[in-house]
């Protein structure tokens, strides 16, 4: 599985496994019956594109380029693709469910989801109270962003690893001194107990 993960084309269209990989050019895609739904308020280019403040859990919603208007809901469930600003009724929290569909939870706390009008018209809701099967979505995102975020998670966790080195090697050198004057001050015992304490290892005791 990882060697196919490494030679998928970096453009090639995957789901994503983390909110975090939901950036870029995005589908977002509705399982209707009899046929599946792709969300789109631009009959030509038919995509939203998604963008991300950084540190932030939520995304931005945006139609494709040109059009570049943020999808909004307000308090009444009523969803837009107008806005040329992004607020706090733009913002979005993607919510991975366990078969890796995706629901959207705007700032109300509540579900963006696919509801048919009068005539069998469908339009989008932002007033579910639940994760049901119209507030279900396939979402996929262009392979580099995926191999993007596992980068970046990866160069966080050696960044931690080689800060706790660096933490451990000053606290043997610091406790080198200590240990000694404690060995003329006839309480070794006391400083080595201090010293474990301190580097969390049995190793060195």
């Amino acid at each position: 599985r990882r060697k196919d993960e490494d030679d998928r084309s970096p453009e090639g269209w995957v789901l994503p496994e983390d909110p975090l990989e939901i950036r870029g050019p995005t589908f977002l895609m509705h399982p209707s019956d009899p046929t599946p739904l792709c969300v789109t308020y631009d009959s030509t280019r038919r995509r939203l594109v998604t963008t991300r403040v950084a540190g932030s859990p939520t995304i931005n919603l945006r139609t494709g380029v040109g059009e570049g208007k943020f999808l909004s809901c307000d308090e009444y469930g009523l969803v837009a693709a107008d806005r040329e600003a992004r607020g706090p009724q733009e913002e979005w929290t993607p919510v991975i469910l366990p078969d890796g569909m995706i629901a959207f939870m705007n700032v109300y706390e509540k579900y963006l989801g696919v509801d048919e009008v009068a005539g069998g018209a469908l339009q989008l809701r932002g007033d579910s109270e639940e994760v049901g099967f119209r507030e279900r979505f396939w979402v996929k995102i262009q392979h580099k962003y995926k191999q993007e975020v596992n980068a970046e998670e990866k160069k966080k966790k050696e960044g931690a690893v080689g800060d706790a080195k660096i933490d451990e090697a000053a606290t043997k050198k610091r406790y080198g001194a200590v240990l000694k004057a404690a060995k003329k001050e006839g309480r070794l015992s006391e400083a080595l107990l201090d010293r474990r304490a301190k580097l969390k290892s049995d190793g060195f005791c």
